[in-house]
C-alpha cells in the first residue's frame, strides 16, 4: 500500500477517492478498522448503482439530480464516475450542459463542500505558496476561469466555478483521464454583477473587476507559478470574456502548455460538424461560405481554425479569410467599421454597412450560418427561410447555450426550411419527424474534443497544445459517425459510446503529437494500446 492508502477508520471513509461505502469486504473492514463504521453488509457495485438510480428517480428536477450527484462525488468518487460512465447520454446533460447553467446561477446557494481551488487577486505575490496547498502533487490539467463570461449567461463571478468543476469531470467521464490529476480553479478578480455583489451568500470578492492590466499581471504570476509547482501541467482557460480569452491565449500559447476551450474547442467541434455537413452535401470545405452571428472569442477561434483547415485544402490565407463573414450587435463586420479589436479586422471585408441580418444573408449568400451570439431565437423564421431559398441544403449551427440561448431549435430549423437544413446545436434536441422522415440534430458540444485532447496530452506529456491537434481531433470525431445516421443529418457520434469515440480521437491526436516531436515520452509501437493503458476505470481498489 502507498502512504495515501494507509488511511484507516473514519479518515479512510472521509476520502472520496478511497471510500467504497457498503462495498468493503469483511477482510477489508477488519484490516482497515472500519467494522461498525459502515453497515454490516457487503454490496456489489451494481447494487450500489441500483440504489443511486432509485434515489435519482425520486428527484423532481435535473438541478436536484445534479446536487445529488455532486454530493455523491464528494463522498465516493468511484461510484460517481461508474454511474456517469454507465449511461453518458443520460447523465452528461445533468452533470454538464444544460443543467450546469442553472447550477452556476445558483452556485453560492447550492454550495455544500469545497471542490478545487479559489485564488483571489488579493493574494498577489503568494500564488506559488497557495498552489502548494493542493494535496495532489502531479497535476496535469488545471481548468481555470475568472467567471467573466459563463456559457451564454455573462459575468457570474465566483458562481462560474461550476464550469471548471464540470469540465474536468468530463475529462474523466468521457475520455478516461484519471481524476486525481485534475484541478478546477477559480481566479477571482472581482465581478461586475450587481446581483451577486449584493447577495449575502455570494462566495467571491465583493468588488468590481480590476483593470485588464492588473488582471493580466495576476494571470502571469499564476501561469509562472504553475510551471514550478506542477511542471507537467497544461492550463485549460475556460469562459473568460471574449477579448481576454483571445489575448491570453496569444500571450502564452508559444511558451507554455495552454489552450482555451471556448476559442479552440468550440472551433474543433464545429469543424467536425462542417466536415460531415460537406460529406452530406457532396462538397468540400473550400466550397463553403460562412456567416457568423457573433464575433467574440468563439467566432474568432472558429474562424481562425477554419482558415487553417481551408489552407490545408489549398487556399491561401487571404482566400480562406474571404470565405468568412461576421455579424455582431453593431452589424456586419466590414472595412469601414472603426470599433473592431485587432483580431477581428482580418474578417472585416469590403461590403456596404448593414445592421439587417437577413439583408446580410441575401447579399453575402452564405452556405453556412453559425450562431455564437448567446441570443435565443436570433435565427428567426425569416432568417432560416432566406437560407433555404439560397441553398439546397443550408447548414445551420445554433451553438449558443444553455437551451434558451440557442439561436433556433431543431424543430424550427427543419420546419422553416421544409426539412432541407443540416442542423446542429450546442445543446441536445430530440429527433424531428418531418416530410415522412426522421431528422437527427447533433449536439455540437466541446466534450467530443477537449477531453480527447486532454487524454492525448496526458498520455504523451505533450509540451504544447497546438491548433493542429484540434483539427486532427475534428477529423477523428467526424469520421466516427455511421453512414446511416449521417444520412439522417446527424453530424456527431452518439453519446452512448462516447468513451470509445474519445479513445479513437485521442489516438489520432497522440499520433500527431509524436509526429511533431512534442511528446515527453518515447513513441510506443501501438499508440491506441498506449492510450488505453492510461484510461481511468471506475473500479474500487482492493485493500486486503
Amino acid at each position: 500500500m502507498s502512504n495515501k492508502n494507509q488511511k484507516r477508520g473514519m479518515e479512510l471513509l472521509m476520502d472520496p477517492a478511497l471510500n467504497k461505502s457498503t462495498a468493503f469486504t469483511e477482510a477489508e473492514k477488519q484490516e482497515l478498522g472500519i467494522v461498525g463504521l459502515v453497515p454490516d453488509t457487503v454490496e456489489s457495485e451494481d447494487l450500489q448503482i441500483r440504489r443511486v438510480m432509485m434515489q435519482l428517480g425520486h428527484k423532481s428536477t435535473d438541478l436536484e439530480r445534479y446536487v445529488y450527484l455532486i454530493n455523491l462525488l464528494d463522498h465516493n468518487e468511484t461510484l460517481f464516475y461508474r454511474t456517469i460512465m454507465s449511461d453518458p447520454a443520460r447523465f452528461l446533460p445533468i452533470v454538464y450542459d444544460p443543467t450546469i447553467a442553472e447550477a452556476c446561477l445558483k452556485f453560492g446557494h447550492i454550495y455544500r463542500q469545497s471542490r478545487g481551488m479559489y485564488l483571489s487577486i488579493e493574494r498577489r505575490g503568494h500564488v506559488k505558496e497557495i498552489l502548494k496547498n493542493w494535496p495532489e502533487k502531479d497535476i496535469r490539467f488545471i481548468c481555470v476561469t475568472d467567471g467573466g463570461r459563463i456559457l451564454g449567461l455573462g459575468d457570474l463571478g465566483a458562481n462560474g466555478m461550476g464550469i471548471p468543476i464540470g469540465k474536468l469531470q468530463l475529462y474523466t467521464a468521457t475520455a478516461g483521464v484519471p481524476p486525481q490529476h485534475l484541478l478546477p480553479l477559480y481566479l477571482d478578480a472581482g465581478t461586475n454583477n450587481e446581483q451577486y455583489l449584493q447577495d449575502p451568500l455570494y462566495l467571491g470578492l465583493r468588488k468590481k473587476r480590476v483593470s485588464t492590466e492588473e488582471l493580466f499581471s495576476f494571470v502571469d504570476e499564476f501561469v509562472e507559478a504553475v510551471q514550478e509547482v506542477f511542471p507537467k501541467c497544461c492550463i485549460h482557460f475556460e469562459d473568460w470574456t471574449g477579448v481576454d480569452a483571445v489575448h491570453l491565449l496569444e500571450r502564452y500559447r508559444d511558451n507554455y502548455s495552454v489552450y482555451n476551450d471556448d476559442v479552440q474547442g468550440t472551433a474543433g467541434i464545429t469543424l467536425a460538424g462542417m466536415l460531415n455537413a460537406t460529406k452530406l452535401k457532396g462538397t468540400k470545405l473550400k466550397d463553403e461560405k460562412f456567416l457568423f452571428l457573433g464575433a467574440g472569442s468563439a467566432a474568432i477561434g472558429l474562424s481562425n481554425l477554419l482558415c487553417t483547415a481551408l489552407v490545408e485544402e489549398g487556399l491561401s490565407l487571404k482566400e480562406a479569410q474571404s470565405k468568412i463573414y461576421l455579424f455582431d450587435v453593431n452589424g456586419l463586420l466590414e472595412s469601414t467599421r472603426t470599433d473592431l479589436v485587432d483580431f477581428q479586422r482580418c474578417y472585416a471585408h469590403q461590403h456596404a454597412p448593414t445592421r439587417d441580418f437577413v439583408a446580410a444573408i441575401k447579399s453575402i449568400k452564405p452556405t453556412t450560418l453559425i450562431g455564437v451570439s448567446t441570443i435565443g431565437g436570433a435565427f428567426t423564421k425569416d432568417v432560416v427561410e432566406t437560407m433555404a431559398k439560397i441553398n439546397e441544403r443550408p447548414v445551420i449551427l445554433a451553438l449558443s447555450n444553455p437551451t434558451e440561448h440557442a439561436e433556433c431549435s431543431a424543430q424550427q430549423a427543419y420546419q422553416w426550411s421544409n426539412g432541407k437544413a443540416i442542423y446542429a446545436a450546442g445543446v441536445p434536441f430530440s429527433p424531428v419527424h418531418i416530410n415522412n422522415q426522421t431528422l437527427m440534430p447533433g449536439q455540437a458540444n466541446n466534450f467530443y474534443i477537449f477531453p480527447a485532447i486532454g487524454m492525448a496530452v496526458y498520455a504523451t506529456q505533450a509540451k504544447r497544445v497546438t491548433d493542429e491537434m484540434f483539427i486532427e481531433a475534428a477529423k477523428a470525431v467526424a469520421s466516427q459517425v455511421p453512414a446511416d445516421l449521417l444520412k439522417q443529418g446527424l453530424l456527431y457520434p452518439l453519446q452512448s459510446n462516447i468513451l470509445e469515440v474519445e479513445i479513437q480521437t485521442a489516438t489520432k491526436v497522440a499520433t500527431l503529437i509524436f509526429d511533431k516531436e512534442l511528446a515527453r515520452v518515447n513513441r510506443p509501437s501501438d499508440i491506441e494500446a498506449f492510450i488505453r493503458e492510461h484510461v481511468y476505470k471506475p473500479q474500487y481498489q482492493s485493500f486486503a
